[in-house]
């Protein structure tokens, strides 16, 4: 269940991350929604992150959390902000992945 519980916080990173790119798009009234997004985000990924981390060792859970969070970004940026898919960004992001699979397959 923790497992599932650190995805999900991993989720809100990619969610937090991806409002501070919306808020620094637009002005006004418009960016402090984003910045109230990012609060909000921020905030459920760290008590869903602390909760996780009760059971699960520290250093896997912060490894996979920002994993999930970093590959998460990484495809908001290519699908949402139009940035570059280069060969290798994807190449990195593919053995990022493979990092986290085998964390939580190493993992008690």
């Amino acid at each position: 269940m923790n497992w599932i519980i650190l995805v999900i916080a991993g989720l809100f990173e990619v969610g937090f991350a991806s409002c501070l790119g919306k808020a620094k798009e637009t002005s006004g009234a418009e960016s402090y929604i984003w910045y109230g997004g990012f609060l909000i985000c921020l905030t459920i990924s760290m008590v869903l992150l602390i909760k996780a981390s009760e059971t699960l060792p520290i250093g896997t859970a912060y490894a996979v959390w920002t994993g999930i969070g970093a590959v998460g970004t990484v495809l908001m940026g290519v699908f949402v902000f139009h940035e570059p898919a280069t060969f290798w960004r994807i190449f990195f992001i593919c053995t990022l992945i493979a990092s986290i699979v085998g964390l939580k397959a190493v993992s008690n």
